[in-house]
């Protein structure tokens, strides 16, 4: 089990294979993790599918707007869309998109984060300076490295739940 040090800026995925922490990074992207602390308190991104998951690149979740219905037309939709909240101004910074960080997708509008996120596969550096990175996976990569592949998914993943670790 990982070491948990900051548990109310600490996210816990829990996933088919297993749950993978998520050390956020208040200090970095103070906005962008308020946000995803929101939405997991909130339920949102409960059962929420991962709609674009690219192998060697990144699996992407979050639309809590189309993302966690039945209906496969609905998962088609799935990235599209965002929260009922307003989007996030970019907080842009030096870290990296190393592998297993955590980053906010957005449109071609840097400042349109919302919702959705992307975990990557690997060192995804042409993203640098491009996208907020605001949280890092501490244990779990495996279970991440397993989710379905596809633009969308046939059988998509999802996210069985999502808790910021004070609550759990």
């Amino acid at each position: 089990m990982a070491e948990i040090k900051d548990p109310e800026n600490t996210i816990i995925i829990e996933l088919k294979d297993g749950p993978v922490t998520i050390a956020l990074l208040p200090d970095v992207a103070p906005q962008h993790v308020d946000r995803m602390k929101t939405l997991a308190r909130e339920g949102a991104y409960d059962n929420v599918v991962f709609h674009r998951v690219i192998d060697g690149f990144m699996a992407q979740t979050g639309d809590v707007s189309n993302g966690n219905a039945e209906k496969d037309f609905n998962i088609r939709l799935a990235g599209t869309g965002g929260s009922e909240h307003p989007d996030l101004p970019a907080e842009f910074s030096k870290l990296p998109h190393d592998r297993g960080t955590l980053g906010a997708a957005r449109s071609s509008n840097p400042n349109s984060a919302n919702s959705q996120f992307f975990i990557n596969f690997s060192d995804n550096h042409f993203l640098n300076g491009q996208y907020t990175v605001y949280g890092r996976v501490i244990e779990g990569m495996e279970h991440v490295d397993k989710i379905t592949r596809g633009e969308p998914p046939m059988n998509p993943d999802r996210m069985l739940s999502v808790k910021v670790a004070a609550d759990a």
